[in-house]
């Protein structure tokens, strides 16, 4: 992955704008600046997704994705983890027939540690955390989303510190977990650079005058002594530095879990540690413009795909083991609702598996994926099990729901396409064995639709294919 460093590109990228930008009812997260595109966590645009499995483009990776792909227009955005646990995030081209997939991307240095973090939308901007479970401290970024342009940087330092879950950005502010750092508010339309405070588009305009003068510097410096010059990195920018509105639960609980916003609640699943003993297993409701804890419920298992919403309804899921793939047998999961304004328990049922990622509820339906291979749809109002569909393979990846149709992708790398409100198969995919991708793979981050398009990536961090290539590929009829 290759960094920009064409100072053209750097002043276009704040004129050049693709984004619809709609009005926005307060505290009502935009389509795709929440984790799953919504509260509901449908990973989809409200269309239907593809009636068939015909593959229209596959793009084969060195990088374990491990987060949820973001489509936005006619881009896609992905965050891997490249050698060596670098972290390497990209914008893809959704085109059919293009030459050059990759748009721009993102590595070291100005990456610091791996990314495992889906970007929120904010306008024409993308919002991101990196950090994962064995390294401590980490950094929410903010780029300009059509060419790549750095804006700002915001560090979150301390151990057991890393910005994993996906950011859900409201009315100019990220609400994101940060394991022990709690969780975090911070005002993402502004920053200043020593003492001054900017807002977006000056930003731009400050960063792209800042790297025209890097590149004439190096310029400068390689006339004059070729063998010594180094061309500039996107790291010497000057460093502009967001407000933090607000934390909670700093040293008291492990917010790995995207966290989901609901009018003035911002709702919180930590988790605790057992190896280190640290941390608070709960779901937390707190005050979006102060972060006081408005109300909390205990949790029996780690939540580690976070809250759901619909209606009234508070749905969390759990589960006995996280994201390992060598301790699959034996775990355990659940899947609980509460009362979105008050806290209170409404039912609660035992999964045969581990259910980590988080449930995608629509019409109705709870569907939620586990490790034992079966997906599975609960009345959101009362509990009972509506259908179960056997994907005969264990599932790490939340389903997406788009329309009558529910995706789901396994641990295989099999796509699997079933009926909403039966749970009947309509169509599957292997992903190892389909003739555009042929790269056998995991699917950590789940499917998600736009457009009538399905978008997946796959991981080979563990398992049976680990170390092999990789794939981004795109489901759909055109």
């Amino acid at each position: 992955m290759i960094e920009l460093k064409v100072s053209l590109l750097w002043s276009l990228a704040f004129t050049v704008a693709f984004f619809p930008v709609a009005s926005v009812h307060a505290q009502s997260p935009a389509p795709w600046s929440t984790y799953r595109a919504n509260p509901q966590r449908t990973a989809s645009d409200g269309g239907a997704g593809p009636a068939s499995p015909k593959v229209l483009w596959a793009l084969k990776s060195k990088d374990n994705y491990i987060a949820s792909p973001v489509p936005v227009g006619n881009r896609l955005y992905v965050s891997g983890l490249g050698a060596f646990n670098t972290g390497n995030f990209a914008c893809l081209a959704t085109d059919a027939n293009i030459k050059s997939r990759v748009l721009w991307s993102k590595s070291t240095p100005y990456l610091k540690l791996p990314t495992v973090s889906s970007p929120g939308v904010f306008k024409n901007y993308l919002v991101f955390g990196d950090g994962m479970h064995q390294t401590n401290g980490a950094v929410l970024y903010c780029l300009e989303a059509t060419l790549g342009a750095p804006l700002w940087r915001h560090s979150v330092p301390g151990d057991l510190v890393h910005l994993e879950g996906s950011p859900t950005i409201v009315d100019g502010k990220a609400y994101i977990g940060g394991g022990a750092a709690g969780v975090l508010c911070v005002e993402i339309d502004h920053a200043a650079i020593n003492g001054k405070a900017y807002d977006l588009p000056t930003l731009q305009k400050l960063m792209a005058k800042a790297w025209q003068a890097l590149e004439a510097k190096y310029l400068i410096e390689k006339k004059q002594n070729p063998m010594f010059a180094m061309p500039p990195s996107e790291d010497q920018l000057p460093k502009a530095e967001p407000k933090r509105a607000w934390q909670q639960g700093k040293d008291k609980w492990h917010v790995d879990a995207p966290v989901n916003v609901i009018g003035d609640k911002v709702l919180v699943a930590s988790a605790f540690l057992d190896k280190e003993q640290v941390g608070s297993r709960a779901l937390y409701c707190l005050d979006a413009k102060t972060g006081a804890i408005v109300w909390q419920a205990p949790l029996k298992l780690n939540p580690w795909g976070g809250p759901s919403v619909l209606g009234d309804t508070v749905i969390v899921t759990g589960s006995t083991i996280a994201f390992d793939y060598n301790i699959l047998k034996g775990a355990k999961g659940l899947v609980a609702a509460f009362d979105l304004k008050s806290g209170k328990p409404r039912w609660t049922k035992t999964v045969t598996g581990g259910t980590i990622a988080c449930a995608a509820l629509a019409n109705g339906s709870a569907v939620v994926t586990s490790t034992d291979g079966k997906v599975r749809a609960f009345d959101v109002a009362t509990g009972d099990r509506q259908w179960i569909y056997d994907a005969k393979m264990p599932l790490f990846a939340p389903a997406a729901i788009a329309k009558d149709t529910v995706y789901a992708g396994d641990l295989r790398g099999v796509l699997h396409a079933m009926d909403l409100r039966t749970g009947a198969a309509k169509w599957k995919l292997d992903l190892g064995q389909d003739k555009a991708v042929q790269a056998p793979g995991m699917i950590y981050g789940g499917p998600v639709v736009q457009g009538g398009r399905l978008y997946v990536a796959t991981c080979n961090l563990q398992g049976p294919y680990a170390g092999k290539a990789t794939a981004v590929v795109c489901v759909g009829e055109k």
